[in-house]
C-alpha cells in the first residue's frame, strides 16, 4: 500500500509540474504506457493468487483512474493557456482589405440578349420560342426556299440522319421556322366547343440559337439570333422602317446613330432589305453614331404572300414584316469585341473582362448597358 501510495504521489507532483503537452505526455507514457509502471502492475494481477487479486486489485485500478484523471484535467489545463498565449500574442488587422474572390460574370451574350428583349419589350412586341431541330417544312418550305436552294446543301446546313420515318431533321438555320409555328398556331381554327381560334395582330420576337456551317474571325458555326415579326391589316414598310431605326437608337445608347435601307433579295420577304448603320472604322476600332462608313447589321422585309398563304392566312388581307439579326454580332459591335469566336472560347478571364453583373438587369428606363 506505500509503495503504491508513494508512486500515485510521485506521478501527482510530476503531472502538475509538466510545463507543456510534451512534458506531460512523457508522464504519461512512463504510467500508463504499453510498459509503464502502472501497466505492468495490472498485467501481474494474473500471477496472483485470488485471495491478492481481491487486495491489490481495487488499489491499482484507482491508482490508474487518479493518475488518468490527473493527466485529463492537466491537458485540458495547458491546452486553455496555450490557447490564451496564442489570442494574447496575435492580433487581426482589421484595416487590411480581404482575400479577392472570384464572382460569376454575365455572359455578353446573354447581356445583348437581355437588352434587346428590352428594347422591344417596350415596343409591345411578345417572345416566342421554338425547337432547335426542326424539320424542312418549318425550316425551308414554308419560308418559300426553293427545292434546289444553296441553303438547303450540306456545305450551309447541318443535317441529321433519317429517322424511322425516312425524313431528315436539321439543326435550325435561323429562328424564321418559330414565326411559321407562331402563325400557323394563331390562324388554327379549334372546334367551336372548345374556343374560337385566334388571329392575327401578331407581334412577337424570337431569340434563340441558330446554326450553319461556317466559322472564321465573324461567323461562328453556332451563334445567336433574334428575328422579329409583325402580322396586321395595312402594314407596309414605314412601319418597319421606324421599328428597326427606333431600335438601333435605343440599343446603342444614342441619337446619332444614322441609317439607311438597301434593296436585297431573302426567299421570305418581298420586297426585301438590309440596313446599314453610319460609323467610324479609324483607329482599329468601329464606332456607331459617328464617321462616313456603312455597316450592314440587319436584314428584313415584307413577309411574302406564299409565307402568309403557307400558314393559312390571306395575303389580301392580311399583311405584315420581319427582320433578323445576329445577337452576338451587334453585342461585339457595341462593346468593340474583336473576334466572335472568343464568346465560345470558354477562356474565364476573357469573361472576366467582358462579363456583365449580375445584379444589373437591363432596364430601358435606368438603362440597357
Amino acid at each position: 500500500m506505500t509503495d503504491l501510495t508513494e508512486l500515485q504521489a510521485g506521478l501527482l507532483a510530476r503531472i502538475d509540474a509538466a510545463q507543456d503537452i510534451a512534458a506531460l505526455e512523457a508522464v504519461r507514457v512512463e504510467a500508463l504506457g504499453k510498459s509503464g509502471s502502472i501497466s505492468e502492475m495490472l498485467k501481474g494481477l494474473g500471477k496472483m493468487s485470488p485471495d491478492e487479486r481481491r487486495e491489490q486489485g481495487p488499489k491499482i485500478n484507482g491508482l490508474r483512474d487518479a493518475v488518468a484523471s490527473a493527466i485529463a484535467e492537466k491537458k485540458a489545463a495547458l491546452e486553455t493557456a496555450e490557447l490564451d498565449r496564442k489570442l494574447a500574442a496575435e492580433r487581426v488587422d482589421l484595416s487590411l482589405p480581404p482575400a479577392p474572390q472570384r464572382r460569376g460574370r454575365v455572359h455578353p451574350t446573354m447581356q445583348v440578349l437581355d437588352e434587346m428583349i428590352a428594347v422591344f419589350a417596350d415596343m409591345g412586341f411578345a417572345l416566342a420560342e421554338g425547337p432547335d431541330i426542326e424539320d424542312d417544312f418549318h425550316n425551308f418550305t414554308a419560308l418559300n426556299f426553293p427545292p434546289k436552294h444553296p441553303a438547303r446543301e450540306m456545305h450551309d446546313t447541318f443535317w441529321l440522319r433519317e429517322d424511322e420515318a425516312g425524313e431528315r431533321k436539321l439543326l435550325r438555320t435561323h429562328t424564321s421556322p418559330v414565326q411559321i409555328r407562331t402563325m400557323r398556331t394563331a390562324n388554327e381554327k379549334l372546334p367551336a366547343w372548345i374556343a374560337n381560334g385566334q388571329e392575327p395582330p401578331i407581334r412577337v420576337i424570337v431569340p434563340g440559337r441558330v446554326y450553319r456551317s461556317d466559322s472564321d474571325a465573324t461567323h461562328t458555326p453556332m451563334f445567336h439570333q433574334l428575328e422579329g415579326l409583325v402580322i396586321d391589316r395595312n402594314i407596309h414598310m414605314g412601319h418597319l422602317k421606324w421599328t428597326l431605326d427606333a431600335f438601333t437608337r435605343r440599343f446603342f445608347e444614342t441619337d446619332a446613330v444614322v441609317t439607311r435601307f438597301r434593296p436585297h433579295h431573302f426567299p421570305f420577304t418581298e420586297p426585301s432589305c438590309e440596313m446599314d448603320v453610319q460609323c467610324d472604322r479609324s483607329g482599329g476600332s468601329i464606332k456607331i453614331g459617328q464617321g462616313s462608313d456603312w455597316l450592314e447589321i440587319l436584314g428584313g422585309g415584307m413577309v411574302h404572300p406564299n409565307v402568309l398563304r403557307n400558314c393559312g392566312l390571306d395575303p389580301d388581307e392580311w399583311q405584315g414584316f420581319a427582320f433578323g439579326m445576329g445577337v452576338d454580332r451587334l453585342g461585339s459591335l457595341k462593346y468593340g469585341m474583336p473576334d466572335l469566336r472568343d464568346m465560345f472560347g470558354s477562356d474565364v478571364r476573357w469573361l472576366e473582362h467582358w462579363g456583365f453583373s449580375a445584379f444589373q438587369a437591363p432596364n430601358s428606363s435606368t438603362g440597357l448597358s
